[in-house]
């Protein structure tokens, strides 16, 4: 039996096993991202419980978007188990059946949340966001934030789950209510969702942290993005050779939009030619010293992460439009990155 690992993330274990015995599976592909891979042998022992076979997806997952599809069919299974995001449908056309598992957290957001206010001082309309792991808490959080004197919007723009929720790469809900509010409140971990939302709506953003049980402000960050983006989109247009990424996980897989920027591109005078990849890493576009710079449609936080590091330019499609002087970086700045 493997040992208990403390996790504030809810794995729901009995309906783990509930899904599999009524779906009589033999055979389970269990897909988990980074901060809850920790958790899959544990889980692993639960499929097996319930009288399946578990075969752990040990590549990296970066969201709904990134189901592995593929794979299920190659290892013949019946099912395909995720944790921790809630289902997209784009791009999901898979055989095999997907029960996703929200994996909630348990963390207790009021501290944070209360410190968030001292931060968010300067402005009393604020939108307030978080993801499907603290989504059960959001109204606790409005709560908190109407007390000390807040008028808080809620988006429910219709690409998310639930009212208020952000993804990494869909930002809807927020730029629903972006022109009522003057900042932002982000309740959850880390500066990724943050750091999106922030370049989203171009508006002041909090992050209300309950795992450190600190708020603090992503300004600071999003304005050097904001920089390296522009030096990025400036380098690129002495670019003469472009390499066009089409994504190929199921979610972030756009070639109508790769075949459109091609055209543009070679209608400017530039050569360009289309790269079919799944994972986008430095080491993979530097096999191609020709290609002086990149665009990448498939998910757009590819290029906007501050952990990536590419040695040439990789855009954005609206960015490629920029350097192209078919879009003012003003308008870009005005309706957000992502």
């Amino acid at each position: 039996m493997y040992k208990m690992i403390e996790s504030p993330f809810e794995s729901e274990e009995i309906r783990l096993k509930e899904e599999i015995l009524r779906s009589h599976a033999r055979r389970v592909l269990l897909q988990l991202p980074e901060g809850l891979k920790p958790e899959g042998p544990r889980l692993a022992a639960v499929i097996e419980d319930a009288r399946a076979t578990a075969i752990i997806s040990a590549d990296p997952c970066y969201g709904a978007c990134d189901l592995p599809l593929h794979e299920a069919e190659s290892l013949e299974v019946d099912m395909i188990v995720h944790y921790g995001h809630t289902k997209i449908t784009k791009g999901n056309k898979s055989r095999v059946p997907i029960v996703f598992f929200e994996a909630r957290s348990s963390a207790d957001i009021k501290e944070a949340v209360r410190k968030s206010v001292d931060q968010l001082d300067a402005w009393s309309r604020i939108g307030l966001t978080t993801t499907v792991q603290h989504i059960h808490m959001i109204q606790e959080a409005r709560e908190i934030l109407e007390r000390s004197g807040k008028t808080v919007y809620i988006g429910d723009a219709g690409h998310a789950e639930y009212p208020g929720q952000v993804l990494g790469c869909d930002y809807s809900n927020a730029k629903s209510v972006s022109d009522k509010v003057e900042a932002f409140l982000f309740v959850g971990g880390g500066r990724f969702h943050a750091m999106g939302l922030c370049l989203a709506t171009m508006k002041p953003t909090v992050v209300a942290d309950p795992f450190e049980n600190r708020a603090y402000s992503i300004q600071a960050d999003a304005g050097k993005m904001v920089r390296r983006r522009w030096a990025e989109i400036s380098e690129a247009k002495k670019a003469k050779g472009f390499g066009v990424i089409i994504g190929l996980k199921p979610g972030q897989y756009k070639i109508e939009a790769a075949l459109r920027i091609k055209q543009a591109l070679e209608e400017n005078g530039k050569r360009a030619v289309l790269l079919a990849l799944r994972e986008i890493t430095s080491s993979v576009l530097l096999q191609f010293p020709a290609i002086e710079a990149y665009v990448n449609t498939a998910c757009p936080r590819i290029a906007l992460d501050e952990t990536s590091f590419f040695r040439k330019p990789v855009l954005t499609v609206r960015e490629t439009y920029v350097a192209l002087e078919k879009i003012r970086w003003e308008d870009l700045l005005e309706e957000g990155f992502v």
